[in-house]
């Protein structure tokens, strides 16, 4: 019985190395698809959303966001300077928190009806947001993941010495 403890704890560790993949893939993949979907509908689309929000240089502004999910998302979805991506990415999840998901509270779901076969839902609360940037700071924290540019950039550093 306790051989196979230590086998299971064995592959508890090898595995436990690949326990940031699914997380860095997914955080990836949602910043690159929200920077994509404001891409696709054109940043002026995205900067007369801003303006009516108040925000200051709604141009400027819907560019650099637009930027930094599709540019951000894509280095965390293939593990490339994570740990330094990250600083945007949370300042842009922190600016949303207070500039649009504040006022509707925490729940990022609100089924406000069911009408015609479909739920209706609500505007999101910060859920979403500090999940995100949760994430974002575990993958930040954390070693590089196997299968990522970081780990290969630290393989190569290694080499070196």
């Amino acid at each position: 019985m306790r051989s196979q403890m230590f086998r299971l704890g064995d592959v508890r560790e090898v595995t436990a190395r690949y326990a940031m993949v699914p997380l860095r893939l997914v955080v990836g993949y949602g910043f690159l698809a929200h920077g994509l979907a404001k891409w696709s509908k054109g940043p002026a689309a995205f900067a007369t959303i801003l303006h009516a929000m108040g925000v200051p240089v709604p141009q400027l502004t819907a560019w650099i966001s637009i930027l930094v999910e599709i540019f951000g998302g894509l280095a965390i979805l293939v593990g490339a300077f994570v740990t330094l991506v990250s600083i945007p990415t949370i300042f842009l999840l922190v600016v949303a928190v207070f500039t649009v998901h504040l006022p509707y509270g925490f729940s990022s779901i609100k089924l406000l009806s069911f009408t015609g076969g479909r739920a209706q839902f609500g505007p999101p609360g910060y859920e979403c947001d500090l999940l995100y940037i949760v994430a974002i700071l575990v993958l930040a924290l954390s070693a590089p993941s196997p299968w990522s540019v970081d780990a290969y950039r630290l393989r190569g550093d290694r080499a070196l010495d």
